[in-house]
């Protein structure tokens, strides 16, 4: 044998079989959403109630602000409701967006040592964040039962537009994951990121509110096609969906997810080198 022989582990040695390392991995997906739920809620005097708190007070906020004090219209249904059917889709996607570009950086230890998709971690993240989404529609429900507000047919499609949330969540999650590993500049711009999309987000109003001359230009935001799907499956007839810039908004949110795929697979192989 020869004593000199180094034992190399690559991240790409399996390029061909990559997806396919992704089934064969998949109890990995579990043990890293659970591991970080568990750390999440650790040593907290209510635990998952945070999930809920957050955007109750979020929505509270709005409503007061936007609801009593600017008197901005509703769509016809309580105001509550209007904020907290767009607050669902927001937060996973703030909070997917905030913990999967983090992710690798807080897993830099087991990137380093061992070989697996690296694809695995930041999806792990967001689907943690999918879990406080489920848990927060809890509010939702409340406050339809509260105001008697019932959805009509249209909440049979309300899977199809969570699928929507999910590959926004997912393609700028890869995205920043994959950058903020390179340059670390990027864990600076995430909260500014979030806390500058909620404000141009349609979460505290309504999208009609914008003149008809910029909705096109303000579709130009992935997140206003996923919030008004939301809105338009939940809230029902009252609720009207700007089509042109629905279908931009879903165009770039798809081609946000397959760019971000497409980038991080290109970037993964030096993940191990750098971080």
């Amino acid at each position: 044998m020869n004593m000199n022989s180094e034992l190399i582990i690559e991240a790409g040695r399996t390029e061909r079989h990559y997806w396919r390392d992704l089934w064969r991995y998949r109890e990995l997906f579990y043990f890293l959403a659970w591991r970080d739920i568990l750390v999440r809620y650790k040593q907290t005097a209510i635990g998952v109630l945070w999930a809920l708190i957050r955007p109750l007070l979020t929505m509270a906020v709005f409503t007061l602000v936007f609801g009593k004090l600017a008197k901005l219209p509703s769509d016809g249904v309580p105001y509550p409701i209007l904020v907290f059917a767009a607050m669902l889709p927001w937060q996973f996607f703030a909070n997917a967006f905030t913990e999967a570009g983090n992710s690798l950086i807080s897993n830099a230890n087991m990137i380093s040592k061992v070989y697996f998709p690296r694809l695995v971690v930041p999806t792990s993240a967001v689907i943690v964040s999918f879990v406080d989404f489920l848990i927060s529609g809890a509010i939702l429900v409340g406050l339809m039962l509260w105001y008697g507000y019932l959805p009509d047919w249209r909440i049979a499609l309300l899977p199809f537009f969570i699928l929507i949330a999910f590959a926004a969540a997912m393609g700028s999650g890869l995205w920043i994951a994959a950058l903020n590993v390179r340059y670390r500049d990027f864990r600076y711009i995430i909260p500014f990121v979030v806390q500058f999309g909620l404000y141009v987000s349609p979460v505290g109003f309504s999208s009609s509110i914008v003149p008809e001359k910029w909705r096109l230009i303000y579709s130009l935001n992935p997140m206003v096609g996923v919030i008004d799907g939301f809105r338009w499956a939940i809230l029902g007839g009252n609720v009207t969906i700007f089509w042109p810039g629905f279908l931009l908004s879903n165009t770039l949110v798809m081609l946000m997810l397959v760019t971000g795929i497409r980038y991080f697979r290109k970037t993964e192989k030096t993940f191990a080198d750098v971080i």
